[in-house]
Parts: structure tokens; C-alpha cells; sequence
């Protein structure tokens, strides 16, 4: 990725450093060009989620489901609990 950004003035178009670089390094063309696309949206000079706010976005994603499951255990536990507590069941 690294190779591309440095040489990419280099070539008439991204594409072809992209092309080009990864036939020397043995790397997929689409990896690299989505590698490179990434590094253009964390530094700021193409649109889109950056890397940090990617994880972000992943990290609540995963809180937000466990409360989601505790939510369910909760409303779970208190109907049990409040048919033991009932006197009708007595």
C-alpha cells in the first residue's frame, strides 16, 4: 500500500500503480485497491468511514446486541418471578 501511495504520480491513474504494484508484490489487485481507498478515506482526502470509526460503529454494534440479550433475560426473570410471587398460585 505503502509503494502505491509513494509511486502513484508515477502512473496515469491509481488503478495502474495499484495494478502495478501488486504484480511486483504478489498481492491481489482488488486487496490493494481497497487497501488504498481505506488509507485515502483515514487521511482525509476521499469521502467515507475511516478505520477508527469503523471499529467504533463495531464495538457499539456489539454492546447494543449483548444489552439487547441482558434486556431478555431481565424481562424473562421478572415474569418467572412475578408468577412465584403471585398469591392465585398458591
Amino acid at each position: 500500500m505503502r509503494l502505491v501511495l509513494e509511486h502513484r504520480e508515477e502512473y496515469p491513474t491509481t488503478t495502474a500503480a495499484v495494478q502495478a504494484v501488486a504484480k511486483q508484490v504478489g498481492v491481489g489487485k482488488e486487496s490493494l485497491r481497497r487497501w488504498v481507498n481505506q488509507a485515502d478515506v483515514d487521511a482525509g482526502d476521499r469521502p467515507g468511514v475511516t478505520t477508527s470509526e469503523s471499529a467504533e460503529i463495531r464495538k457499539l454494534k456489539a454492546e447494543n446486541r449483548r444489552l439487547r440479550e441482558d434486556n431478555e433475560i431481565l424481562k424473562a426473570a421478572s415474569i418467572f418471578f412475578a408468577g412465584e410471587l403471585d398469591p392465585r398460585n398458591r
